[in-house]
């Protein structure tokens, strides 16, 4: 009895999920791990399906019913999840047959892997647009020296024609010149450090409303879903309506391109506070995510690995500056916008820590 007290306390205090199926693959045991990871009650769950726990993504019931059968065990690395909660979970998992007294029984340790997935890619992601940025800046210098000569000499040349008809082709040149160097400056964005103060989120997002409710004229539907519970955040106000309505106006002009589009355009924006929340690689306490959905066409896939470079545009008249710009002042304020597109649904994910302390690693 106190082999089997001292075997039960060790599962029960495992950082690995375990759970036990009996040869019908019903459930007879899982530890408090487990619990945590599928989101249901270890005591409550006793004797249901596995399918009644968690679904794999395809269906992955064949390989455990052959594990039993055949006593072999196998790994599963990077397998989807569904559980009783909305989102999926992305698991690496072994299945171990044990041959006992009372039948064959199969023991599963998941281990998840979404933690460590956001943190290799938002990583991979951040230093793409480091390299970026300083490939933009080092040509943007290079760009704005010459553009500086072109100018000056085009004002000299303008003081020393005789006719002034002539000055007409020098007024071309200042002007072309000052367009390209107000386009590099753009490509480096702002080189101000954010005015941090309090700011409610919800304030900049209605400031954002009211800006494209005056612009759309009615043609499209804005939803708002705020959870009011959100504190006051450490940000510079102006930078935040910057970024969101950038994406807000990608969102207008995506949906204005629909051809023979099946119910109005509509965009809804939702905010929710997330709880030990990875950016990088610093955990927060407290996270404020806002979403921004549109009912658009969706992002061309060739795009959306480059989609947050300067000068990358889904449309033919497009500058390809409003993601960047956007990003750049996350990334000001530690945060991070993430985009997941298809058909008729986008959604760009904006994260802002909102512990007013240093994150916690």
């Amino acid at each position: 009895m106190a082999h089997d007290h001292l075997q039960r306390l060790l599962l029960d205090n495992l950082t690995t999920a375990v759970v036990l199926l009996d040869a019908e693959l019903r459930l007879e045991y899982m530890n408090p791990a487990a619990e945590m990871l599928l989101g249901v009650s270890g005591q409550r769950s006793l004797g249901l399906f596995v399918s009644e726990l968690f679904k794999e993504v395809p269906d992955g019931l064949s390989a455990l019913r052959q594990a039993v059968a055949s006593a072999h065990p196998f790994t599963k690395r990077e397998a989807q999840l569904l559980c009783s909660s909305p989102t999926s979970l992305t698991v690496d998992y072994t299945a171990t047959p044990i041959l006992g007294s009372h039948g064959t029984l199969l023991l599963l340790e998941l281990h998840p892997r979404d933690r460590l997935l956001r943190i290799t890619k938002e990583e991979a992601q951040l230093s793409k647009q480091e390299t970026t940025r300083q490939l933009v800046r080092g040509l943007a210098h290079e760009i704005k020296n010459p553009l500086g000569g072109i100018r000056g000499a085009a004002q000299l040349l303008a003081r020393e024609l005789p006719d002034p008809a002539l000055k007409d082709y020098t007024k071309v040149i200042i002007e072309e010149a000052d367009r390209l160097r107000n386009l590099v400056d753009r490509l480096l964005g702002s080189n101000k450090l954010p005015q941090l103060a309090p700011v409610n989120i919800h304030e900049v997002l209605a400031r954002v409303c009211s800006l494209v409710e005056a612009e759309s004229q009615g043609r499209l539907t804005l939803e708002r879903d705020y959870d009011p519970s959100i504190p006051e955040l450490l940000a510079d106000r102006e930078q935040l309506i910057q970024a969101v309505l950038n994406i807000v106006r990608n969102a207008m002009q995506a949906i204005a391109t629909r051809r023979n589009p099946t119910e109005p355009g509509r965009i809804v924006l939702r905010t929710r506070a997330l709880r030990q929340f990875t950016i990088g690689h610093q955990r927060h306490r407290l996270v404020c995510r806002v979403e921004i959905i549109d009912n658009g066409p969706g992002i061309d896939p060739a795009l959306k690995d480059t989609l947050f470079y300067p000068m990358v545009s889904g449309r033919a008249d497009g500058t390809g500056l409003g993601l960047a710009i956007a990003q750049n002042i996350l990334n000001q304020h530690h945060g991070l916008i993430e985009c997941e597109s298809q058909p008729g649904c986008t959604v760009f994910s904006l994260f802002l820590p909102l512990e007013q302390g240093a994150p916690t690693p």
